[in-house]
């Protein structure tokens, strides 16, 4: 049974063109220069699992047709992966109902702090609000008849979740893939995995790191996401191995 995974955002937390940089890549005409902050959905058997909710995720899903989201899947708590969960609330309307949130503890608790009045009765905010039920992530479980598959690993410091339904898995923000994790990542049609930029950072691949893990994966095809300005989309594809790509936004990735 195939899934499809749609790339809503490609681009690292400043997004791409970043305010006040006239590079290159800032200036670049080339569309899939032009990242908005990294998100994604996984669509199945009718249904919509969106991951993160980054702050472009009206336009985003105005872009992409995203038109229903079943369910949000978060990696961690940082501002670029939530701060656009107010935009859930549309989604509450037109499928007239509360959304499933899944997420570890730490990763709950920060968006239960930072989006207060989503989760309190308070008279004296009556506008409408998401309507969610949050669910702690411990281990695989099941959504919608798929089996969702959390994969730990690094950022940094802090520990955050990758994904894997069926055949396709998506993994930003990362630095450091653990071997019991990589494990979890056989055997893998379409992989999506962090690769900001060529300088090494603290907190995740720059795109040699990338490659290396994208090579001990070894999945059939690797898109690599959350880019930075100093990567231009069409000279750093030329350079990648085979079978290994740039996402941009607006990718439609297909695993049977």
């Amino acid at each position: 049974m195939s899934v499809t995974l749609t790339i809503l955002g490609s681009g690292t937390s400043h997004g791409v063109p970043m305010i006040g940089c006239d590079c290159g890549v800032c200036r670049s005409d080339d569309p899939r220069d032009r990242r908005t902050r990294t998100s994604a959905v996984f669509s199945f058997d009718g249904r919509s699992v969106l991951v993160d909710t980054g702050p472009e995720l009206r336009v985003q899903c105005l872009a992409c047709g995203v038109a229903r989201v079943d369910a949000v899947l978060y990696t961690h708590h940082h501002a670029d992966h939530v701060v656009g969960l107010d935009d859930i609330r549309r989604f509450n309307w037109l499928q007239r109902g509360a959304i499933p949130v899944y997420a570890n503890e730490k990763t709950l608790r920060h968006i239960r702090q930072a989006f207060a009045y989503a989760f309190i009765d308070d008279p004296d905010y009556p506008s409408a609000k998401p309507q969610l039920e949050c669910h702690v992530i411990d281990g695989p479980f099941e959504l919608f008849g798929r089996e969702v598959i959390p994969v730990p690993y690094m950022h940094g410091n802090l520990p955050v979740l990758g994904y894997r339904i069926g055949r396709a898995a998506y993994c930003p923000d990362c630095n450091l893939m653990p071997a019991d994790s990589r494990a979890l990542l056989r055997d893998l049609e379409v992989l999506v995995l962090d690769a900001l930029r060529r300088r090494p950072h603290p907190t995740h691949f720059n795109l040699e790191q990338a490659v290396e893990e994208a090579r001990r994966i070894n999945a059939r095809r690797t898109y690599f996401t959350h880019i930075a300005h100093e990567l231009k989309h069409a000279e750093t594809e030329a350079e990648l191995p085979e079978r290994m790509f740039l996402a941009y936004d607006g990718l439609v990735c297909t695993a049977d």
